[in-house]
């Protein structure tokens, strides 16, 4: 097939492996059997099982053929270590698809919804690559190379981490063009001896897999700016700035939010832009201007990224909203259930207390994880953004949340539980008409539930301005 993404004679020579079952040719890369496509290479790597035991499976679904590590039934490319065989024939995408412009991303908030708002400029102006989800890690990004197509013009990785020295290598795998750090702050902290300023190192790791003439691109806004800056020039990038200071290449000037968007008012290179958002989030403000400079390193149109931007509606977990009928009548759910740390609590609460609402702002938060030491300070010191924000109810969830629980005023208590199954069902006793309510917390801690729970009260929810 003269269009595929590989054929085994490709995925042999990459790997050093050994085909065996007869000649094959795949249309994309798969790690999961759940996930699998008719036509993939089913990649079997070892994790909880061993991925060997599913390739007859995989065959069965309609895998074109398997990398194993060891001969298997079927069509197959042999190779002695399935990770690094993955690796292998990630490295070799990067380097058939020579005309290809790669941007990497990375940083404490934001970045799973920078990456794919950049991938929507990318998808307009021409053929574009990107990480789905959030597979930014030592599996996810060498898989997201290995399915980039050879005619790609332009791509988009998020690498995250939560350790020191898991960056640097995926960068250099990646071998960006263009590196952002979107934000650092105190978020897996208990993996660093010495805290953020770790964290702030590990994130500055992204800039040495930059190609020579590289371009960096930071929040002068940050804390750690600094920090990154100086890796940054060490890397021999030259670098576009965001933030609120006179001196940025892109700077925030105004954010206003309605209910069904927002509009980010910047000076881009002293062009004065309003920068239209489907997002209502504050840190869409900094973000749109991330998104933009990314963009234009990768020589994409500052008209095509605004197109792009004013139509890049909210991810699921990240933001999503609904409309729901609930037992009490109609009210409005905001999902931000996929993760949560200080920094994007803060902006998640301050946004929601500057929306008008006929009802009540309504917060359900669980457990924030991987804050080390300082984690119930972390936790009980959002009693403060709350009460900034005039919150009217908050509702918490797990054993860190009881510092916050005991730190709220009784008039702002909705409800405690020690587990996210356990806080659902007083949620959706309390829930009023016109109420906005927003779910959020870490992954690990169920927030997610809870979301789940609050859409499962209406069996057809709505976005904001569409009608039952």
């Amino acid at each position: 097939m003269a269009d595929a993404l590989w054929t085994s004679e490709a995925i042999a020579a990459a790997t050093g492996g050994l085909a065996g079952g007869g000649a094959f040719s795949a249309n994309g890369v798969s790690i999961d059997t759940r996930s699998l496509a008719p036509g993939d290479l089913f990649v079997a790597l070892a994790g909880e099982r061993d991925g060997h035991e599913f390739v007859a499976q995989a065959m069965a679904s309609g895998a074109a053929g398997a990398l194993t590590g060891h001969a298997v039934l079927g069509p197959h490319v042999a190779a002695t270590d399935t990770l690094r065989a993955l690796e292998a024939l990630g490295v070799a995408a990067r380097e058939r698809a020579k005309g290809a412009r790669r941007g990497a991303v990375t940083g404490s908030v934001g970045k799973t919804s920078v990456t794919q708002a950049v991938m929507a400029g990318l998808s307009l102006a021409g053929r574009a690559h990107s990480s789905v989800k959030s597979y930014n890690n030592h599996i996810g990004v060498p898989l997201t190379l290995a399915r980039m197509p050879a005619a790609t013009e332009r791509a988009v990785f998020e690498i995250g981490m939560n350790h020191a020295e898991e960056i640097r290598p995926l960068s250099r795998m990646v071998r960006p063009h263009v590196a952002m750090v979107t934000t650092v702050g105190p978020v897996h902290t208990e993996n660093f001896a010495d805290g953020e300023a770790g964290v702030a190192r590990a994130k500055a790791e992204i800039f040495d897999g930059l190609e020579p003439g590289g371009v960096a691109i930071l929040n002068a806004d940050n804390r750690w700016f600094g920090t990154l800056k100086d890796a940054a020039l060490a890397a021999g990038a030259s670098l576009r700035i965001f933030g609120s200071t006179a001196d940025c290449d892109a700077r925030l000037l105004g954010f206003e939010a309605g209910d069904r968007g927002a509009v980010a008012k910047a000076e881009i290179r002293g062009r004065a832009v309003d920068i239209r958002l489907a997002q209502t989030g504050l840190h869409w403000g900094p973000n749109s201007l991330a998104v933009l400079l990314m963009l234009e390193a990768l020589d994409v149109s500052l008209e095509t990224g605004l197109a792009a931007l004013a139509a890049f509606a909210p991810l699921d977990g990240r933001g999503a909203e609904a409309r729901v009928d609930g037992p009490a009548g109609e009210f409005t759910l905001i999902d931000e259930s996929y993760n949560a740390n200080p920094v994007s609590m803060a902006s998640a609460i301050a946004t929601l207390g500057a929306r008008r609402t006929e009802g009540r702002r309504v917060v359900v938060l669980t457990d924030m994880l991987e804050l080390g030491p300082e984690a119930e300070a972390f936790h009980a010191g959002l009693a403060a953004p709350l009460a900034d924000a005039r919150i009217e109810v908050v509702f918490c969830a797990g054993p860190l949340m009881k510092s916050l629980w005991e730190a709220l005023p009784p008039t702002r208590r909705g409800g405690y539980a020690d587990s996210a199954a356990e806080l659902a069902p007083q949620i959706a006793d309390a829930v009023r008409a016109g109420d906005v309510v927003m779910v959020k917390g870490s992954n690990g801690s169920r927030a997610g539930l809870i979301a789940q729970m609050l859409r499962g009260l209406d069996k057809a929810p709505r976005r904001p301005g569409e009608t039952g």
